[in-house]
């Protein structure tokens, strides 16, 4: 009995297969892939509505340019912002050069379609004063926490600011690497598995050391620096909450989050002095012009410094 046909099968059986692909040979980051499937389950829901029927691999290679800016004009109309429909709009080109990889058909529609135009969004930094209490032990210690877990929290958030780590760089840090005292600096493992040096300055070192006298743990020099409450690797999530309560507790905004913390590092470094070069190496940006965004934060603040002071403003 002959194999069905690439192109009869549900689309959504050709989703799951190029999710799989994405994962296993172009090796695209966790979060990406969970972005994209959630593009693809949208876009297929809009289709079969569309169709009156559950699609299949023909109907997504008999797609006309319409039927994609109807499905970007409805994600719009829903409150989407550009940069996500760019995203959308990727995923659905990525699961087209797949189908076409696997014979299930062409799309060529894509072909007359222009990615939606956005203004970038810029990242929005904390003032230094306020990002300072937050790395500061001294702005929680009226909750009701174990010490040694308040003086964690603001280690991670002081290598945030201080050093200008994601989190997920923080707290891939190991016991064994940590810089405490005479080392000044951490190998860190950025995005794409890429690693650069970070300089680590004293009073970020000193809540590090901070931790690590309280700490009830026995750390391991090969397992991480940052434990949980029941002594596991330390949650993404659980420096997240943290981040919350001192919105709360400063009245800061909602984007005041742990990643703000590494914006803030960069705008600040910028404003005084820095050059974007070496900030783009401290950040471990593989683009200059990732980095560049910066400038239009520095400049943003300027002009917003001389509306409020200049006399003929």
């Amino acid at each position: 009995m002959a194999s069905e046909s690439p192109l009869a099968l549900p689309l959504s059986a050709q989703v799951v297969a190029w999710t799989a692909y994405l994962g296993q040979e172009r090796r695209l980051a966790a979060k990406t892939i969970e972005s994209y499937s959630r593009d693809l389950r949208q876009f297929t829901d809009f289709l079969a509505a569309r169709l009156g029927r559950a699609p299949d691999a023909d109907d997504f290679a008999s797609l006309k340019p319409t039927d994609l800016r109807a499905f970007l004009a409805s994600r719009r109309a829903g409150g989407i912002d550009a940069r996500s429909l760019q995203r959308a709009l990727s995923a659905l080109r990525s699961l087209a050069k797949y189908l076409e990889r696997v014979g299930a058909g062409r799309t060529s529609a894509f072909s007359a379609l222009r990615s939606p135009k956005g203004g970038r969004r810029l990242p929005r930094p904390l003032r230094p004063e306020d990002a300072r209490a937050v790395a500061d032990i001294e702005t929680r210690l009226g909750e009701a926490r174990e010490q040694w877990v308040l003086a964690r929290d603001a280690a991670v958030l002081a290598l945030c600011y201080g050093a200008g780590l994601r989190i997920s760089e923080a707290l891939g840090i190991s016991r064994g690497d940590a810089p405490i005292g005479a080392i000044d600096e951490v190998r860190i493992l950025g995005k794409g598995g890429k690693t650069r040096i970070a300089p680590v300055i004293a009073p970020v070192r000193a809540a590090i050391e901070a931790y690590l006298a309280l700490c009830p743990w026995t750390l391991k020099p090969s397992g991480p620096l940052f434990l949980g409450a029941k002594g596991g690797p330390l949650s993404p999530r659980i420096v997240q909450l943290a981040m919350e309560r001192m919105r709360g507790a400063l009245g800061l905004p909602d984007s005041a989050t742990p990643h703000a913390l590494r914006h803030s590092f960069a705008t600040h470094l910028l404003a005084r002095g820095g050059d974007l070069r070496t900030i783009q190496e401290l950040l471990g940006h593989a683009s200059l012009s990732t980095t560049q965004i910066y400038t239009a934060i520095d400049s943003a603040r300027l002009v917003s410094a001389y509306r409020a002071a200049h006399p003929r403003a």
